[in-house]
């Protein structure tokens, strides 16, 4: 198809200069990456992880790449300030898909705690990153992440060493800089070793009104006892298209807590795989959807029971308005001898039109026999009583109607452990369901 040869015409022309601006690490990858995209191509919709978004079409215009790294003007800790009350954060950015170095935050993280370019971390300790770079995140299975592994040149590091537990939240920026049309190509790799702890808060933002296109590819290890917090809140814009695949490996008595908001896209297809690798290990993954227009997200998750004696929680909520699509696919896979697994998934959505539209599949997949696992999914709409009810003590059918929205989602955004980000929630979605921006008002880039 037209949309893959555009890409590997631009890997073949400039796979000098894609290579010359990256590691060596990176780079020993890159041609597996390319021969995987060559013969997998684009997923069409006959493919089940991918048969409500037409990936084909996401990928069919001409965007810019930047894979001589010209930089962006920009000094994000000059535009951006986040107005969260009480969110004490030692805060990094990503520039489309760069590590912005040049100023870091005046407050230090912890010894044992870095956060930094992954080009710079290959180069300074290669032995650790190629240890886990692209072993989980598996090119030969699909062709987004083929595509992003093969053009990703910088991306982002997070490590925390053994038993450092990091009492202040890390939050990353995500900015889209661009005068023109731009594909950018995000890489992230967190290692937690065993016993560590941390919070991270990833934030994607637009500083343009501009077309842009995001590849985003997340590795996160969560070592023996480790704990991990990581919530992906996006508020861009309806020109935006993000892509994002996040793989996970939990280890033994690991607990990670994943919750992945979408406030304001353009178009948005997130994959999540989980793979529980050690017994005793616990997950929470959440998802909160607010779409209205023409906005369409694509949630699709699978949770991996290799080994017994783990527990996993899924929940996402849709609220839909105007001509709005939405699709979630759950897939709970218990594998042989993994007993005493313990599951529940559930999807539940509002459609608040007859153009809306809302896809959900969960699914489970058991092949034990001593497990307690559940799923379920509703789609419907409000609940006719209620707004009578509403309505007979005064309160009118516009406000009873986003009382009754934001109730609803408001059971997700209740599961964030970061106190000072749930309530700022709270804020932002009532904001978004009465139409407004919603965003901090002394940020330069958010106007």
């Amino acid at each position: 198809m037209a949309s893959e040869k555009q890409y590997i015409d631009l890997y073949e022309q400039s796979r000098a200069m894609i290579n010359a601006h990256s590691s060596a690490v990176m780079n020993e990858i890159r041609e597996t990456a390319f021969e995987d995209f060559k013969r997998q191509g684009f997923p069409s919709r006959k493919v089940e992880r991918y048969k409500y978004t037409d990936m084909d079409k996401l990928f069919e215009p001409d965007y810019g790449v930047n894979v001589n790294r010209v930089e962006f003007p920009i000094n994000p800790y000059s535009v951006f300030s986040c107005d969260v009350p009480n969110l004490s954060t030692s805060l990094y950015f990503v520039v489309n898909d760069s590590f912005y170095k040049k100023a870091l935050p005046k407050v230090g993280l912890p010894e044992g705690v870095g956060v930094m370019s992954l080009k710079d971390a290959s180069e300074k300790d290669p032995e650790t990153i190629a240890k886990y770079y692209g072993k989980i995140a598996k090119t030969s299975e699909d062709a987004v992440t083929a595509l992003n592994t093969m053009l990703a040149q910088d991306g982002l590091f997070i490590h925390v060493a053994k038993n450092v537990k990091v009492d202040r939240s890390i939050q990353v920026v995500n900015i889209l800089r661009s005068d023109v049309d731009l594909m950018v190509n995000r890489r992230v790799l967190i290692v937690m070793d065993e016993g560590a702890e941390a919070k991270l808060l990833f934030c994607d933002d637009s500083a343009d009104d501009r077309h842009f296109l995001g590849t985003q590819v997340i590795e996160a290890y969560v070592g023996e006892n480790a704990s991990l917090d990581l919530y992906c809140l996006e508020e861009t814009h309806e020109k935006n298209t993000r892509v994002s695949n996040v793989y996970v490996d939990q280890q033994a008595n690991s607990r990670l807590n994943h919750n992945v908001i979408t406030l304001q896209n353009g178009i948005t297809r997130n994959k999540l795989d989980l793979v529980f690798k050690g017994e005793g290990a616990e997950c929470w993954c959440n998802g909160c959807v607010i779409a209205d227009k023409s906005q369409h997200v694509d949630n699709n998750t699978l949770i991996d029971h290799q080994v017994g004696h783990c527990v996993s929680h899924e929940l996402y909520k849709y609220v839909l308005d105007d001509k709005a699509v939405g699709a979630f696919a759950g897939r709970v896979l218990v594998r042989h001898g993994s007993q005493k697994t313990e599951s529940d998934e559930r999807n539940q959505n509002l459609v608040m039109t007859k153009q809306a539209r809302m896809f959900t599949q969960p699914m489970l997949e058991i092949y034990a026999d001593d497990v307690k696992c559940s799923h379920g999914s509703t789609v419907g709409q409000l609940n006719d009583a209620a707004m009578f009810y509403m309505q007979q003590r005064g309160i009118d059918e516009h406000e009873a109607k986003l009382l009754l929205e934001f109730a609803f989602i408001g059971e997700v955004i209740d599961r964030i452990k970061l106190e000072p980000l749930r309530d700022r929630l709270h804020q932002l979605v009532e904001k978004r369901f009465r139409g407004e921006l919603g965003r901090c008002s002394n940020c330069q880039i958010c106007k």
